[in-house]
């Protein structure tokens, strides 16, 4: 069986096609980053017509690059939310349309499940079950997860999530768009320790996460008199070492309460080398074993939403 994934919640365009038999056929992806460059953030109604302009382009180019034609396509997946509502009707506009013309079966799937079974598509994925740890712009949670469909929430941000609070944090110390990835980078240029930012919810004996209050802490750090600009990459590593140390500890101890040894991080900030660097090492104590997506299927694409289709 082979389905057409199609992924457009956000500001990325996804296209791919997953063949049961055969695996992921192959994918593409264009990212908004230079469109929204200029207003520092998402515009959505920009989001939207340039889903427009790049879907049927994007899905030629998938099906010159696997050899098929829509007529070889048995299903198509497409991303129902959660997302920006005008991004989420191009796709879903697009995929209803094409089921309709070609008489196939259309499948709206949850983008965050989405997320959480892309490490599947790896060569060497991981079983049933395992824990998973769904970290991106949108979303922190953490899931006990038994089977395809059978997923149980342990805990989630209670406010921010750990990307919303990596491109917020950026943007309070003057980083550029997008956020997040710049100040992942300028963090390797700093040393944690200097400035002493909290870890939230570290001790509160669940599985839940909160940032804004690590986000707030930035702002009166930058904020304080005597702080210059070359204390940017000091307070960028402190602030990366604060995000990842929670959602660690967290994430092992859900292993522990869920009596597992495999651990699945997804989501964009799961690209995140610290984060991982951090999840490998303590995961290697508990004789456990993490497993990610390959880094280009770490933000939104269409490759997941086929998978999952």
């Amino acid at each position: 069986m082979r389905v057409l994934g199609i992924e457009t919640s956000c500001d990325e365009t996804g296209v791919a096609v997953y063949d049961t038999d055969k695996g992921l056929l192959g994918h593409r992806l264009h990212s908004q980053i230079d469109l929204h460059a200029a207003y520092g953030g998402v515009v959505p109604e920009l989001a939207s017509r340039d889903h427009v302009r790049r879907l049927p382009l994007l899905l030629r180019e998938t099906l010159a690059l696997t050899g098929l034609s829509m007529r070889d396509v048995d299903a198509i997946a497409y991303t129902a939310g959660p997302g920006l509502a005008g991004a989420l009707l191009v796709g879903s506009s697009v995929a209803e349309a094409l089921g309709v013309a070609l008489g196939i079966p259309t499948l709206p799937v949850h983008h965050l499940e989405g997320h959480l079974l892309s490490p599947l598509l790896s060569a060497d994925p991981p079983a049933f079950p395992f824990v998973a740890l769904l970290v991106s712009g949108g979303h922190t949670q953490l899931m006990r997860v038994s089977g395809v469909g059978d997923y149980a929430l342990l805990g989630e941000t209670v406010d921010d999530a750990a990307g919303e609070a990596f491109d917020k944090t950026a943007k309070l110390i003057g980083l550029s768009y997008p956020g997040g990835p710049v100040l992942a980078k300028l963090a390797l240029e700093g040393t944690p320790g200097r400035f002493k930012l909290p870890r939230p919810m570290l001790h509160s004996k669940d599985f839940d996460f909160s940032f804004s209050g690590l986000k707030t802490a930035v702002l009166t750090t930058a904020t304080a008199p005597g702080f210059a600009p070359e204390d940017r990459a000091d307070l960028a590593a402190e602030f990366q070492a604060a995000a990842v140390e929670v959602l660690v500890a967290k994430a092992m101890a859900a292993l522990r309460h869920c009596g597992l040894r495999q651990l699945v991080v997804a989501g964009g900030v799961g690209a995140n080398l610290a984060l991982r660097a951090a999840l490998d090492a303590a995961a290697a104590k508990r004789k456990a074993r993490v497993f990610y997506p390959e880094l280009h299927l770490c933000t939104d694409n269409g490759a997941m939403i086929a998978f999952a289709g």
